[in-house]
């Protein structure tokens, strides 16, 4: 009998690897969803888990698998990043975008940013710049056309979905969150995010989104905020969030998650309930967030009604769902 000693040797060497991906959470019910809408976003959820877990599976960096499957849902008009970003109070698109490798603790960020097609290519070639770790505005549109980054116009950001949304909330004077109206028990969160660990053992986490309908005053949410909306670390564990913002922020939500794990030796899963649905309950935050350790244990927790989320280890099976098992 042949024996291919290359595919042994690899079978025994290789580590393992898997990625994570949500989509946003918030009041997320099977009985308000359509059949189709049902099975568009988890088709988007499992293309953006596969995009990812393919790179992973080639030998490829988990900072490339986290950017990649994030671009697949920029590139979707169902979520709010990228093309399917929410208008601001001024009828423009204000995207934000993070992304840090827990190998060096290099961290990129790029914030109120208009016309740049994929916010998370920005913030990662900021992250691969010496210089800096983060930027926004003008200055940001300014490196991304420096950085050779595509542009698109408003004709591409426009669709009437969210041209509703923003008449909506014009009405009433405020923003909104995403698919939201003003009733409190219907907030939906409208970010995406996903956190790897590579073959190589290291760790990379990246989030984007469009903000808030309607959003005044440059307003800048947890998702370009290295620590609160996105952290990873060799050492513990990688991290994605989405949610209340301002929770997000005031909690340091995703660096919580890495710094229990590291000084007080609890374990990803101990770690994401203690900040989810302890510590940003207690302040009324609401979302979630997905995370993958160093061990290729992965969570993906949320306090909300649902959370659009997906993963996969070792190119095993994808596993893809959006509600919680007791709300639907």
């Amino acid at each position: 009998m042949l024996i291919n000693f290359n595919r042994v040797f690899l079978f025994i060497f290789m580590k393992k690897f898997g990625i994570a991906v949500h989509g946003g959470a918030g009041t997320i019910l099977k009985s308000k969803m359509t059949a189709d809408n049902e099975k568009e976003y988890l088709r988007s959820i499992e293309l953006a888990v596969k995009t990812g877990s393919d790179i992973l599976k080639s030998g490829g960096t988990s900072v490339d698998a986290v950017t990649e499957s994030i671009i697949t849902l920029e590139d979707n008009p169902l979520f709010n990043a990228g093309k399917g970003s929410v208008f601001t109070s001024a009828g423009t698109h204000s995207m934000d975008a993070s992304i840090m490798s827990g190998k060096d603790l290099q961290a990129g960020s790029a914030a109120s940013v208009c016309g740049v097609r994929n916010p998370i290519l920005l913030a990662k070639a900021v992250m691969l710049d010496p210089d800096i770790v983060m930027i926004s505005g003008k200055g940001a549109e300014e490196y991304a056309k420096i950085s050779g980054l595509k542009f698109e116009d408003e004709k591409y950001f426009y669709s009437e979905f969210r041209y509703q949304q923003f008449l909506k909330a014009a009405q009433n004077g405020k923003a909104m969150l995403d698919h939201s109206t003003y009733d409190e028990n219907d907030k939906k969160f409208g970010t995406v995010g996903a956190a790897a660990l590579d073959q190589f053992g290291d760790l990379a986490a990246g989030t984007s989104t469009g903000g808030m309908t309607y959003v005044k005053f440059g307003r800048v949410g947890d998702s370009p905020l290295i620590g609160a909306g996105t952290y990873a670390n060799n050492n513990t564990c990688a991290v994605s969030c989405t949610g209340d913002g301002e929770f997000f922020i005031r909690t340091i939500a995703a660096y919580d998650i890495s710094a229990l794990m590291e000084y007080k030796g609890l374990n990803l899963k101990e770690a994401c309930e203690e900040v989810v649905n302890k510590k940003l309950r207690v302040i009324g935050g609401e979302g979630g967030l997905i995370a993958i350790d160093k061990d290729c244990n992965i969570e993906m927790i949320f306090n909300s009604q649902g959370m659009y989320r997906g993963y996969s280890v070792n190119d095993g099976k994808i596993f893809v769902s959006i509600y919680r098992p007791d709300i639907l």
